[in-house]
């Protein structure tokens, strides 16, 4: 996947889709923005081996995306895998086959280069001024957090407690709050953000305006919310909850796991509040690899 421009991308290959975003110059304005549909959760067996229905829809997936990346003549694209082929056991096999086939090598990140991305991420989102900052992302299969005073964390960890994982192994929250702040130590003081999908479709469903309002507009959650909400999502069936704000069809069965996690991140952390970013993994490795300045971010906080 390569050209001649000053085009760069990464193709975020993950469990519900592959998505490769393109940029030059402005990560708010991306040239590109190609997104196919995976159902991976579907395609994993009860050990979490991805089955052979999973490794063609990932193989058809990745040779699509290259076949548009070298359209719009990108000149870097990073191909990632995220938790969900990452830590399947037979991930070797895969990543063996995809590259066989489509000539494209995915890229594994571990934990912490994930949680530091984020805060990279975030830390640009909202800038020098929101002070010491602290992370939460929750992922499909794990929770990444990190915090930090200046442009990299100081601490970062990767906790296995995604929503995905959760849903199919639960946990006590009492664990996952244990958990979170032997990692993260006393962080009250720093400006709380939540990343990723789930952190988005919880403020969504408790009443934050929608992200086709403009991706510069303040949104946050409020854990009193989710506090209300976790009994209402675990009295309903998955299809009942898909037809609420902001829950996806195809996530509206492990909605219920992110929000307890979600709660527990916040409760450990000791945040009532925390703000969403927009930003998480994928845009911290576009802004490594583009550079992007700090002139073309959203002052939001």
């Amino acid at each position: 996947m390569s050209g001649g421009t000053g085009r760069v991308g990464v193709l975020d290959v993950g469990c519900f889709s592959a998505h490769l975003v393109v940029v030059e110059g402005s990560l708010l304005r991306p040239v590109l923005s190609h997104k196919t549909r995976l159902r991976l959760d579907l395609a994993l067996d009860d050990e979490g081996r991805l089955c052979r229905s999973g490794v063609e829809q990932v193989v058809a997936a990745v040779r699509q995306a290259g076949e548009v990346a070298d359209r719009a003549g990108v000149r870097q694209v990073v191909p990632w895998a995220t938790s969900s082929l990452r830590d399947a056991p037979n991930a070797a096999e895969v990543f063996g086959e995809v590259a066989r086939r489509t000539g494209t090598r995915l890229t594994v990140l571990s934990g912490a280069e994930e949680a530091r991305l984020s805060y990279l991420a975030a830390r640009r989102w909202f800038g020098a001024q929101a002070g010491p900052l602290l992370v939460l992302d929750i992922g499909g299969g794990t929770v990444e957090v990190a915090a930090g005073a200046e442009g990299e964390p100081s601490v970062v960890a990767s906790l296995p407690y995604g929503a995905r994982t959760v849903t199919r192994h639960p946990v006590d929250p009492a664990v996952v709050r244990a958990d979170v702040r032997a990692a993260l130590g006393d962080v009250r003081g720093h400006f709380a953000v939540g990343c990723s999908k789930v952190f988005q479709q919880l403020a969504r469903l408790s009443g934050a305006r929608p992200q086709r309002d403009g991706p510069c507009v303040r949104r946050s959650l409020h854990v009193d919310d989710l506090r209300r909400w976790i009994p209402r999502l675990a009295s309903m069936p998955a299809r009942k909850r898909a037809r609420l704000p902001g829950i996806s069809r195809h996530r509206a069965g492990q909605c219920l796991a992110g929000a307890r996690v979600a709660e527990a991140l916040m409760t450990a952390a000791g945040h009532d509040e925390v703000a969403i970013c927009p930003w998480s993994t994928r845009e911290g490795l576009l802004l490594r690899l583009a550079g992007t300045g700090e002139d073309e971010m959203c002052r939001v906080a």
